[in-house]
């Protein structure tokens, strides 16, 4: 690794060798100082620029003379300034919003251009503001659901948690929230997501050219960085809707040099169950805060946290909570005008508990981790910059415990064996410009994974968990012939892959290019769950003597148009993913309270491919996106030998996931300053399941046959549903300092009984067999007061 950067910076010093003057800075939002996050610092004269990266910063290296410096954002006012670059400078700039400068002429159309040059492809953007516009079932505003509106990106449904890119499983997504990574992404088992919109700066999901600073999934990266708080006046955001209500406050700890932000929002809908004689209860609150101090142009520090927690319960007799905790502490150092760094120290925990009073035990299960990550980007000059880094991963996995509740209970208290595990990697690649047309960014990622003893692991015969009976023609579950103990600085089993990554763009003129990228990744994390969305109960398992890490590798070509300078824009994609060791699970497979995982599990390969198509209005009263897909995703387990079938006969089959069409509208129009219309519609083919082939009879009852050689041959009805909102900013907010506004919305317009599952049962009074549908949501109203001050 040392070598390849010795080579990289000797390429390009001398590649680019004449004298060259740096200029760098901060770019911030002017009413609050909040940094800002890919503005487009450009220069026409050379035809050259940068964008700021996650904290603000930017920096360009160019020959000496005199120059027009353009700092362009989306929703901002553009910024021209005239520069002299005689020596290094340092130069912050400050943004004002659209609607704080009327008047003001907006030139946008170089951030379309930017984004036409580099080779940065597979990447949906969204802020805050879109994120609050689009219609959502009960009208709480949701990063997860929005996403779904963009090509590539799907769910299980109504309800269900966590989301699919390009025909992945759902623990294929790297979610992190100011780096650390969340595990559940889920309030109420999907209906809402763990992400407070108030508090949120900027979300970035990457579902294909993943940069090499990432990695440990296979299918996607959605960043989130949240606000840093407001360094020059004390605020207050907030709303309040009919299920949930949330609350923002931020301000200066010292002025314009350190600020805080704390952000809550907690659900109350069960408050008002026991006025209808209902015991039940089913909340979420969640708790965001973060901090910051700025000591100097060379150095700040930000503490960030998030506690989230769900709690369901029946009665008192069967409660569920489960939640995530973050904790991180990051240092960002300017070590030149050149070199920027970032060391974070990372906390991370999800829990997971069930108390059955009416059986008397209690469950508790989770994942711990700690990380510790430091990454560097050198800006050498325009045409080159280098990012570099390592990271470790110290992760903790608790797969169970169960303790009685109750002394008459007779449950005897019962510990699933603890596992740990070990992540290094390391990292380096470079963005470089070869000529006016042609833009390269190549890296390498090194991981080594470690598999750490623990007090008690199983050997069996012939180191094979997972037996064929050929008798009954099926898989099953080993006998363990001894048990092994192992200390925890023992290693049980390691694992080293080095993970390329490519991508380019070549200019066809100044508004459309095209773009392909290459990236290897390698999981070595996998949620256990035979279910079609996860769920709290599923268990987080590392890669280890019996489970191998899976490792994609996913080729993608795109072509990207801007029109009417950057008015609308045009995207279209095409991808292919070839995934290795693949988990899959033997028929009648049981994952919940198993210490003996391994004795269920086969590995297989998976595969998926497809083209996707945006086109987006981004300009004038009316603005929205298009978004189709369409695509195939599949899983093949064959037989480890001559004599296995493998599962599904070892065909190929539709993996849970697998959505053939994909399509979605949103729009937004301005009516007046006063209201905003939006709407959605999605449309998905349904859902891969499997339907009986037959029936037999046993003491008058007619049971259902599946046929196991037939996985998701079957699907669900075809999904969709129409959303509309309607926005009401009152003219009296104008000149006052309370600012509100209400949100009316409609979800599911025409009421469409989408399937959530279809269960085929006898009916009990006309004894014949019938299919139920169950369904989550019909038409659903909502209503929400937003208010700031």
């Amino acid at each position: 690794m040392k070598k390849l950067l010795i080579f990289f910076i000797f390429f390009s010093t001398g590649l680019y060798s004449q004298e060259k003057i740096t200029i760098s800075g901060t770019v911030y939002e002017n009413t609050s100082n909040e940094t800002l996050i890919g503005v487009s610092v450009y220069i026409p004269e050379l035809n050259a620029g940068t964008s700021t990266n996650e904290y603000g910063f930017y920096s360009l290296t160019l020959p000496k003379g005199k120059y027009t410096v353009q700092i362009s954002y989306l929703g901002f006012i553009t910024i021209k300034e005239q520069i002299k670059l005689i020596t290094n400078i340092t130069k912050n700039f400050k943004l004002n919003e659209e609607a704080e400068s009327l008047g003001e002429i907006v030139i946008q159309s170089d951030i379309e251009k930017l984004n036409v040059r580099t080779p940065q492809m597979s990447v949906n953007k969204l802020s805050s503001a879109t994120i609050k516009k689009i219609p959502v079932v009960l009208g709480e505003a949701d990063i997860i659901k929005s996403l779904l509106l963009f090509p590539g990106v799907t769910s299980a449904g109504e309800g269900a948690s966590g989301f699919n890119v390009r025909g992945g499983a759902a623990d294929q997504n790297l979610i992190l929230l100011d780096e650390a990574i969340v595990f559940n992404s889920s309030h109420l088992f999907g209906f809402f997501s763990v992400f407070n919109p108030d508090v949120i700066k900027d979300v970035k999901l990457y579902k294909g050219g993943i940069p090499a600073k990432f990695g440990g999934r296979l299918s996607s990266v959605l960043d989130i960085y949240q606000k840093e708080g407001n360094s020059k006046d004390f605020n207050i955001t907030g709303g309040i809707g009919l299920v949930s209500s949330r609350l923002l406050v931020e301000g200066p700890i010292e002025e314009e040099k350190s600020s805080f932000v704390v952000a809550g929002r907690a659900s109350y809908a069960h408050l008002f169950l026991p006025l209808f004689n209902n015991d039940n209860k089913a909340y979420f609150y969640d708790l965001n805060s973060k901090i910051n101090y700025r000591f100097n142009d060379r150095n700040n520090v930000f503490l960030s946290t998030y506690f989230g927690k769900d709690v369901f319960g029946v009665n008192e007799s069967f409660v569920n909570d489960y939640g995530n905790t973050v904790l991180n502490l990051r240092w960002n150092h300017l070590f030149s005008d050149k070199i920027f760094s970032n060391l974070s120290l990372i906390y991370s925990d999800y829990f997971y508990g069930l108390t059955l009073d009416f059986v008397g035990f209690e469950w508790d299960s989770g994942i711990t981790n700690f990380n510790l990550k430091y990454d560097f980007k050198n800006y050498l000059n325009d045409q080159f910059t280098l990012s570099y880094g390592i990271n470790n991963i110290y992760s903790k996995f608790n797969p169970g415990e169960i303790v009685p509740n109750r002394e008459d209970s007779g449950i005897q208290p019962e510990k699933l064996i603890d596992k740990y595990a070990n992540e290094f990697a390391a990292y380096l690649s470079a963005e470089q410009r070869i000529s006016e047309k042609l833009t390269f960014e190549y890296g390498l990622r090194y991981s080594n994974f470690s598999r750490l003893g623990q007090d008690e692991i199983n050997s069996y015969e012939n180191n094979n968990p997972v037996i064929y009976n050929e008798e009954f023609k099926r898989y099953e579950s080993a006998e363990a012939i001894g048990i092994n103990t192992y200390k925890r600085s023992d290693i049980l089993a390691s694992f080293q892959n080095f993970e390329p990554r490519f991508s380019l763009s070549y200019l066809v003129n100044e508004d459309s290019s095209v773009k392909m990228s290459y990236n290897r990744m390698v999981q070595y994390l996998h949620l256990l769950s035979n279910t079609s969305s996860p769920t709290p109960l599923d268990i987080w398992t590392p890669s280890g003597q019996f489970v191998k890490p899976q490792k994609l590798d996913q080729f993608a070509v795109g072509y990207f148009k801007s029109i009417k300078n950057g008015d609308y824009s045009l995207e279209t994609e095409a991808f292919y993913k070839d995934i290795q060791n693949r988990i899959d699970y033997i028929n009648g497979a049981n994952l919940v309270a198993n210490n003996e995982i391994e004795t269920v599990i086969l590995n297989g390969q998976a595969r998926a491919y497809g083209l996707e198509v945006l086109v987006k209005k981004n300009e004038g009263d009316f603005t929205g996106w298009f978004a189709y897909t369409w695509s195939k995703s599949e899983q093949q387990t064959p037989g480890r030998t001559e004599n296995e079938p493998g599962i599904n006969s070892g065909e190929w089959y539709s993996t849970p996931f697998d959505k053939t069409h994909d399509l979605s509208l949103n729009g937004s129009y301005e009516l007046s300053k006063k209201w905003t219309f939006n709407a959605n519609f999605l449309f998905q083919t349904g859902q891969p399941t499997n339907y009986p082939v037959g029936q037999y009879e046993i003491s008058g009852l007619n049971v259902p046959i599946y046929d196991d050689n037939r996985r998701n041959a079957d699907r669900l009805p075809a999904y969709h549903r129409l959303d509309i909102s309607a926005t009401l900013t009152p003219e009296k907010n104008k000149n006052r300092t309370w600012q509100g506004e209400w949100v009316f919305g409609i979800y599911n317009v025409y009421g469409r009984q989408n399937a959530a599952s279809i269960n085929f049962r006898q009916n009990r009074e006309t004894r014949r067999n019938e299919a139920v549908q169950t369904s989550i949501f019909g038409l659903v109203p909502s209503v929400t007061y937003n208010f700031k001050f």
